[in-house]
């Protein structure tokens, strides 16, 4: 199973959440720091590659090629409104695209995405599901990996397999200091 801890600093000391995520595995790293300056963003994603350096944990950021290029970090994760991921694909080792309807995810596959995050399917603050039956029908429909993301818990993991889907990108489960 395929996990992906999303940050937020808006949460806590996000590089104490990074060292944990790698600490336990987790498969790759989404920095997801939309509002950071460029220079500010670089800092945070060299301290976290850094942090991951020798470990199979892959560092992506969210809809930055410049900053992903500028770090050598693995690759860029595109928001479904984010740069054309037909344009970031021949410059990136590893793309992923956030998907929120079946036909987003369809294009993510065509423009050559590795994978798909895909939600929100359990209800989030500010957002409502789309609901496990839609993660499903983007699981059958698609070949690349689907990760689900949205109101994640480790209660709902099952649930999330039994789907098909090839793993779960979440921030809030990722960010407890328990």
């Amino acid at each position: 199973m395929i996990r992906c801890y999303v940050t937020d600093r808006r949460s806590g000391d996000l590089i104490a959440h990074a060292a944990r995520a790698i600490a336990a595995r987790v498969d790759m790293i989404q920095i997801r720091e939309k509002d950071l300056e460029t220079k500010d963003l670089i800092d945070l994603v060299c301290s976290i590659r850094d942090l991951a350096a020798g470990t199979s944990t892959k560092i992506l950021v969210n809809d930055r090629l410049d900053v992903a290029l500028a770090t050598g970090i693995n690759g860029v994760h595109l928001p479904a409104n984010g740069l054309p991921a037909t344009m970031v694909r021949p410059h990136t080792k590893l793309l992923g695209v956030s998907t929120h309807t079946l036909t987003e995810a369809v294009q993510a596959e065509w423009d050559r995405s590795d994978y798909i995050v895909f939600g929100p399917v359990f209800d989030t603050p500010g957002k409502n599901a789309v609901g496990l039956e839609a993660l499903r029908k983007v699981v059958r429909s698609v070949k690349i990996p689907v990760l689900a993301i949205g109101g994640i818990t480790p209660e709902r993991i099952p649930e999330i397999t039994h789907t098909g889907a090839a793993g779960f990108a979440a921030i809030r489960m990722f960010q407890t200091t328990s």
